[in-house]
């Protein structure tokens, strides 16, 4: 199988899995703590970061054009440039810059731990920042709200990620840093 078919391939079934994550949902106020992050954090490490940032852009889209693959089934126009839409679309600077700093660095269980807790803090510091605009709130209410109770969530996830990814990286044989056809590059 071709390089380009296989990132295709690659792609597509981790949208599949950004959306099935996303449904693990736990109510917390106004943004729900889900597995997206966790997801978006295993494709950027799986997967590097233009295969990775591909599968989120999937993901997104498929959201976008109203197939249920949002938090709580959820889709739309209304969900994307709503209140929380800027958690998704932190999503893709996570990706770019998780997948972009392992490329750069390694892909070691060291690199990919900092890499996804620096994702982890963009998407948060995206996501807060788009919630204080659309949401008409005050810079500290927006952080208070939007960034401080999911720190330490999304560092486990990032942990999570970082541990998983390398370890089923290190499995996959199309993924072994000698294969010619490595998804990586």
């Amino acid at each position: 199988m071709n390089h380009s078919l296989r990132s295709m391939i690659l792609a597509a079934e981790f949208a599949a899995i950004i959306a099935v994550l996303s449904q693990l949902t736990i109510p917390l106020g106004i943004i729900p703590l889900t597995g997206q992050t966790l997801a978006v954090g295993l494709a950027a490490t799986i997967l590097g970061r233009k295969t990775g940032t591909n599968a989120i852009l999937i993901y997104l889209l498929l959201g976008l054009i109203g197939l249920p693959v949002f938090a709580g089934m959820s889709s739309g126009f209304s969900v994307l440039f709503g209140p929380t839409g800027g958690y998704l679309i932190g999503f893709i600077v996570n990706g770019l810059v998780t997948g972009g700093i392992l490329e750069r660095a390694g892909f070691t269980y060291k690199w990919a731990l900092f890499a996804n807790l620096i994702g982890a803090v963009l998407t948060l510091l995206f996501g807060t920042i788009w919630l204080k605009l659309s949401g008409s709130m005050s810079w500290p209410g927006a952080f208070q709200g939007g960034f401080l109770p999911f720190l330490a969530p999304g560092a486990i996830k990032a942990i999570a990620a970082a541990y998983l990814g390398i370890l089923l990286r290190q499995r996959l044989p199309f993924f072994s840093e000698n294969s010619k056809s490595s998804v990586q590059k």
